[in-house]
């Protein structure tokens, strides 16, 4: 007799996205549905406005989902939520959805600590074991790597993720959100311009960085000279203290991940420098390296396995959860 595997949905909600993902214990991705918030021309995201579109797209998504699906909510075994990091605005609509159904259908609810999601999914995606985490995305930007419990901090960005550094750039120099994309294309007809180069031992700082290279586009250099100068040094420095933590941990691992791991630059960069050092470098497939629900539901999924419940009559937003604050509970050894 076949036990039916068991299923969680995971909604995400931290940023720019809503989404909603269905995986089952085997791994298989049953469904995938994000909405994501637009900004206006020039604009970042205003956090209120991200929530009144969550709110307005939710039900949708979710029936989506359910649809892609092919099952009801009553097959779900477990909700999982993304308790933060986040804005808090956004974080609520997704505790509130997650709340509603397993009050309703009397499910079990999983908070997730969203950068550990990411982690997560790229395991799960690539099949490493024991990896260096390159976590980047718009509000962070960590170098990880799991021991004793928790997935530890090794360095990080000490002002702004670089997923915001590069949407701040480009906000100024009239790109849309998110400016990633953009300025990866732009680059291709680019020339290097010299930038400031900031690694302070395992830390990173990007935000003299984006003054200097706006002060060079008010001044005329051109835009596509410092799209290319831009990523040549904000992945030269992330690559750099990723080497210096393989170099410590002694592991041969590195895992990209978060939406800015989509960039082929960053990628080929990392590459290069773990075949010098005769690592393994595994990317996040693009579908799955941003903000998306099935990060949140795989994890989910594998933390209610180990025995992870939260009372959803206690259950809250963290908005500054950091990673290495989450207590991984499903990794023994």
């Amino acid at each position: 007799m076949h036990m039916k595997p068991k299923i969680c949905l995971g909604i995400e909600s931290t940023a720019h996205s809503f989404g909603i993902g269905i995986v089952n214990e085997r791994g298989q991705v049953l469904a995938n549905i994000v909405d994501m918030y637009k900004t206006k021309e020039g604009q970042g995201i205003i956090p209120v406005d991200a929530a009144e579109h969550h709110k307005r797209v939710k039900e949708e998504v979710l029936s989506k989902a359910l649809d892609t699906a092919k099952l009801k909510i009553e097959d779900i075994d477990a909700i999982a939520y993304s308790k933060g990091a986040g804005l808090p605005p956004c974080l609520l609509v997704g505790l509130n959805l997650a709340k509603n159904l397993v009050t309703e259908y009397k499910k079990a609810l999983v908070p997730i600590c969203h950068q550990v999601a990411h982690i997560e999914i790229g395991k799960l995606m690539t099949n490493c074991s024991d990896p260096i985490v390159l976590y980047t995305s718009g509000a962070n930007t960590q170098i990880l790597s799991y021991s004793d419990g928790y997935y530890r901090c090794f360095g990080e960005c000490m002002d702004m993720g670089v997923g915001n550094a590069l949407d701040k750039f480009g906000r100024k120099a009239g790109l849309d959100f998110p400016a990633g994309p953009k300025i990866e294309e732009l680059a291709k007809s680019g020339k290097y311009i010299e930038l400031p180069y900031v690694v302070k031992g395992m830390d990173l700082s990007f935000s003299g960085i984006v003054t200097d290279a706006l002060r060079k586009l008010e001044k005329g250099a051109k835009l596509e000279d410092l799209c290319y100068s831009m990523q040549e040094t904000l992945f030269a420095m992330l690559t750099e203290v990723t080497e210096r933590a393989l170099a410590h941990t002694g592991k041969n691992e590195v895992l990209a991940t978060g939406g800015v791991a989509a960039n082929k630059r960053l990628n080929e960069m990392l590459r290069i420098m773990c075949e010098e050092r005769g690592a393994k470098l595994y990317t996040v497939p693009k579908e799955y390296s941003g903000d998306n629900g099935t990060n949140i539901a795989w994890t989910g999924l594998i933390a209610y396995k180990a025995g992870v419940r939260e009372d959803p009559e206690k259950a809250d937003i963290n908005p500054r959860w950091r990673t290495d604050q989450a207590e991984i509970t499903w990794i023994r050894g």
